[in-house]
């Protein structure tokens, strides 16, 4: 049985506040906030990087991939992980790897000599390092709360994200500005790894008992049984996956649709500011959530996200001056992650505690590893036609998805509905 966390003071239950009571989690998320940044930092400059050398999206694509295309295959071994090792020790091994190859690829892009490929390779196994451990971090930290606090924790995973998505690119722009190189920056990342590795080994992960004892396929497809036996968290997942093929392909091509729409150099500081305003947007879409929608019930936020991302993509998609995509970049972001929080939200209330870290595997699937799909095959277009297309048929799904991918449908039961607990996969030997 697991130890019941507590907070170290009263506040507001469900709230970003109420969260932060919490010793264990705040240690762990401040230095995953740090090394956030560092991450947002590298993820900002190397596409960019890759763009400036081969002025071609589909090589961005083919990074892109690298990075997030292994949250495809290894997402779900990565959920199994948490049952046969401690989180702990298992995390601190995943990001000293991720900080190994950062430091490699700061290696590899100096003096821009290294041929593409091992750029890419190097991506690629930091991916895969970053693929078996997302799944137990975002697994454990709800386990560091109890359960009423739950939507904070969310809230300011997302806020997390999306401050170092703010942050990071804000850095670098202004770093680079003053001369620094790719190189460096990738350099800067790899040191804040180490933010991270010192949080871990300073907390108390709560232990869980195993989900299931049963073996092959039935314990690999642990948390599909788990999503298609719970209506509303099969189709949470369903729409996350949908919105990230269709809807945010242009995410990871943003440096080929700012060269392509805009004409700016994406190795510039503008690209890097209009990238940190989206980041600023994301942020403030996920702080809102947490702060003052905090007590609204999620499923009721989703349908109007989707409808305001889908306005204010089509806007996007029209623009030509840089100036006015400003404050519609913004608009963007704060739906795109009203959205995303909303979805994990309604996913992470509706599982047990040792449910987590498979459910997570599949949010991680459909999350990053359907987008990098996506990246791929779009970007072809955007070579081709340009990227307002994709960014016109992203607006016209989410609308699609704001009418089917409603957890508001009739049929679609939560365990408060149920008046019941989550219950784990059984044991077919049983």
């Amino acid at each position: 049985m697991s130890s019941r966390p507590r907070r170290d003071r009263q506040s507001r239950p469900g709230t970003v506040s109420a969260a932060l009571r919490y010793r264990d989690f705040r240690i762990v998320w401040l230095g995953q906030f740090a090394s956030t940044i560092g991450s947002w930092m590298q993820t900002v400059v190397l596409p960019a990087y890759i763009d400036g050398r081969t002025n071609s999206a589909m090589w961005v694509g083919l990074m892109v991939f690298a990075q997030m295309g292994p949250t495809l295959l290894l997402s779900i071994p990565g959920g199994m992980l948490v049952d046969k090792f401690p989180a702990r020790g298992l995390l601190v091994v995943l990001q000293s790897g991720m900080l190994t190859m950062s430091a490699v690829l700061a290696v590899l892009v100096l003096g821009d000599g290294a041929p593409i490929p091992w750029i890419l390779l190097a991506q690629l196994i930091a991916g895969i390092c970053n693929a078996l451990g997302a799944p137990v971090l975002q697994g454990s930290l709800p386990n560091m709360v109890e359960p009423q606090d739950l939507p904070g924790v969310i809230a300011l995973n997302s806020a997390m994200v999306n401050g170092a998505r703010v942050i990071g690119p804000a850095i670098a722009a202004l770093l680079m500005s003053r001369g620094m190189t790719t190189s460096q920056m990738l350099l800067i990342n790899a040191v804040t790894f180490l933010f991270v590795i010192v949080a871990l080994l300073r907390v108390h992960f709560p232990r869980q008992r195993r989900l299931t004892d049963a073996r092959g396929l039935r314990n690999v497809l642990a948390g599909v049984q788990i999503a298609r036996h719970r209506t509303i968290v099969g189709r949470c997942l369903l729409a996350m996956a949908a919105f990230s093929f269709v809807c945010i392909p242009w995410i990871g091509l943003f440096p080929s649709v700012v060269r392509l729409n805009f004409d700016i150099d994406p190795r510039g500081s503008t690209y890097k500011w209009l990238y940190a305003v989206w980041g600023v947007g994301a942020l403030s879409g996920a702080l809102l959530v947490g702060t003052l929608l905090s007590q609204v019930s999620k499923t009721r936020l989703v349908r109007p996200a989707f409808l305001l991302f889908a306005c204010a993509l089509a806007v996007f998609a029209t623009l030509r001056n840089v100036a006015v995509a400003f404050p519609v970049v913004f608009v963007v972001g704060m739906a795109y992650f009203a959205l995303a929080t909303s979805l994990l939200t309604v996913i992470q209330q509706n599982l047990a505690g040792n449910e987590r870290a498979r459910v997570m595997s599949l949010w991680f699937m459909a999350f990053g590893g359907t987008a990098s799909v996506s990246n791929l095959v779009f970007a072809p277009v955007v070579d081709s036609l340009g990227a307002r297309p994709v960014l016109a048929l992203s607006s016209i799904g989410a609308v699609a998805l704001a009418i089917w991918a409603n957890p508001r449908a009739p049929g679609l039961i939560t365990l408060a509905d149920q008046n019941q607990p989550a219950v784990a996969v059984e044991d077919p030997q049983a």
